[in-house]
């Protein structure tokens, strides 16, 4: 019984003393209140710290590097891209294309990619690229990737190639200039390198018309760099469709050269030249130089044929610069047309002997017989009648001593003794009367002989006419010098009618034209030696012809340097060269038969 007898109030406390042990008592709560305000301080101080710093940051990256940081954005976006545009096209007279920007494709192999063997693609790729299939066979051997087979084909090539479903070959497309004619207009035309710059003729003189302006736009792309066209601006990939027209007739020039290139060969000549020019407006409708060169293939061809010499090189032209004189000494009234003088073969002047190119006299001879029989004796009395100082003011005026102004580049200047030395030697107003002792390029003798045919005034020789559209509007002309006078018209209508003597009676005959009055003069002139004096046995032939005579417009003129054999003179060698040009000029050009000339 007292074992299980429990004390009421004992128990009481038990209980309340568990339920104090295992509650919270007030006093305990109370001390443990402010560590969770710490707590709570710090929170706050750590997200306001934080908060703060955001904001520092983000006033840096927004206010401090907004501007930078946005323009890396932009240059990541974006792309400045240039666009590929083609140089404009050259076109001749009659619209032929002279020179045009032409896609072209590089072809690669990557033998590890083939799905047949490397004998059977040899076999199907050679006969198109035009290589032998055992080379190639080799070639395909040596590498696995990355063979570089042509490095420039044409579209219908190409189109033969994907034809034959091969695997492993690739296509890089390039655009590369063109020259349809190959080697017929590169004298005037010219070629352009590997950087597509103008290198010769009017490629590289007339640089900034065939080059379309470019501008550079900004592209915006994608985030794996892709561009994005949408945001492309409307029409920045149009360009114009102009092209430079020459005043070269390809007809004409085809003729020219075909004819230069038969006289070259039949008297193993050095080189050659043909011009032919409207008087009118000085606009060249052919220039031919041989040697030439074929400006698709450029690269494999002597460097010094880049530079025509109808321009670029200096020579004395002898004999047909003595119808110059004759007008030079008509316009300042020492001679009439009827004078009459006595040519013995012979004449001293100051410690010199002049003769003749055949060493006879021609006795008494009026102004049309010493043009015919290419007197010089009669030119030295002919000149001896001006004042030195008028007779070199003359040739001043004329241009000699000068450089041609012309669109075609690297002209050089004429030479010309100075005029104290020319004064001071009776022997040198001399040796001009006849063409030497001053030099000239082919050019500028042609556009002198305008003068006379064009009624007494220098033009400008050119092959630019300008800029047009595909529909043959012309856009832009290039602004030239206005002609000058130099000989009045009569003197100009008289000298033309002393020369056609020298085609009906003189050493042009090989020139004349059945039915057409064509008026000309012979050249055989000594070579001159860079070194001083002549080179031995060296000439250079040549003929300048003026037609029609009774309206005269057009010049032409061969040269050719250096022919041999005892019977090369400028009648035999450069005059058939110029009747076979004129042949072709006449029905081109539509220039009727002369009144009161027979067919015959």
């Amino acid at each position: 019984m007292q074992k299980n007898f429990r004390n009421p109030a004992f128990t009481r406390r038990r209980r309340g003393s568990r339920q104090g042990f295992s509650g919270k008592p007030a006093s305990n709560t109370q001390d443990k209140t402010p560590n969770n305000r710490s707590r709570l301080f710090i929170a706050w101080g750590v997200l306001i710290a934080a908060g703060l710093g955001l904001a520092i940051n983000l006033y840096y990256l927004q206010i401090v590097r907004g501007p930078k940081l946005t323009q890396r954005a932009r240059n990541q976006q974006m792309v400045n891209l240039r666009p590929f545009m083609p140089r404009r096209p050259v076109v001749d007279r009659g619209n032929n294309v002279l020179a045009i920007d032409r896609p072209m494709y590089i072809l690669y192999a990557h033998p590890k990619l083939f799905n047949k063997s490397n004998e059977e693609m040899a076999e199907r790729l050679a006969p198109i690229i035009n290589k032998d299939a055992t080379e190639l066979v080799k070639t395909f051997q040596s590498k696995k990737s990355g063979i570089t087979l042509a490095p420039a084909l044409p579209e219908e090539i190409i189109d033969r190639i994907t034809s034959l479903n091969l695997n492993g070959l690739e296509l890089v497309q390039k655009y590369s200039r063109f020259y349809p004619p190959d080697d017929l207009v590169a004298d005037v035309v010219g070629y352009v390198n590997i950087d597509r710059r103008g290198q010769a003729g009017v490629e590289y003189s007339q640089e900034k018309l065939l080059e379309r302006s470019v501008q550079t736009v900004r592209l915006s792309r994608s985030g794996n760099g892709a561009i994005m066209p949408d945001h492309a601006p409307e029409g920045f990939l149009h360009f114009d469709d102009l092209r430079l027209q020459l005043t070269i007739d390809s007809r004409l020039q085809r003729a020219a050269r075909t004819a230069l290139k038969q006289q070259m060969d039949k008297f193993g000549a050095k080189r050659g030249a043909v011009i032919v020019m409207d008087a009118f407006d000085g606009s060249l409708l052919a220039l031919v130089s041989q040697p030439t060169y074929n400006p698709n293939k450029y690269s494999t061809s002597d460097i010094s044929l880049f530079k025509n010499w109808t321009v670029a090189d200096l020579y004395e032209p002898g004999s047909t610069f003595k119808p110059l004189n004759v007008a030079i000494a008509l316009e300042n009234g020492v001679i009439k047309p009827d004078d009459t003088f006595n040519d013995p073969g012979f004449i001293k002047v100051a410690d010199r002997t002049i003769k003749n190119a055949l060493n006879n006299g021609y006795g008494r001879i009026n102004i049309a017989q010493i043009l015919q029989h290419s007197s010089n004796i009669g030119m030295v009395q002919i000149i001896q009648r001006l004042q030195p100082s008028a007779y070199y003011n003359w040739l001043e005026r004329l241009g000699v001593g000068q450089k041609v102004d012309t669109d075609l580049p690297f002209e050089v200047s004429g030479r010309l003794k100075s005029q104290e030395q020319f004064i001071a030697s009776p022997i040198e107003p001399a040796t001009t009367s006849f063409g030497q002792g001053l030099s000239l390029t082919p050019l500028q003798l042609v556009q002198m002989h305008g003068a006379l045919a064009n009624g007494g005034k220098l033009v400008t020789p050119h092959v630019v006419r300008g800029l047009i559209d595909s529909k043959g509007q012309m856009h832009y002309s290039p602004n030239r010098t206005t002609p000058r006078q130099i000989f009045s018209a009569t003197t100009a209508n008289t000298v033309v009618e002393m020369m056609e003597s020298v085609v009906l009676e003189g050493s042009g005959k090989a020139s004349q034209i059945p039915g057409y009055r064509i008026a000309g003069k012979t050249g055989t002139a000594q070579k001159a030696s860079p070194s001083g004096g002549y080179i031995s046995g060296a000439r250079i032939t040549s003929f300048v012809a003026i037609l029609p005579v009774e309206s005269p417009r057009y010049v032409v003129l061969a040269l050719v340097d250096e022919p041999k054999g005892e019977n090369a003179y400028g009648s035999t060698v450069a005059a058939p060269i110029v009747k076979s040009v004129m042949e072709t000029l006449i029905p081109i050009e539509q220039i009727p038969p002369s009144q009161g000339r027979s067919e015959e």
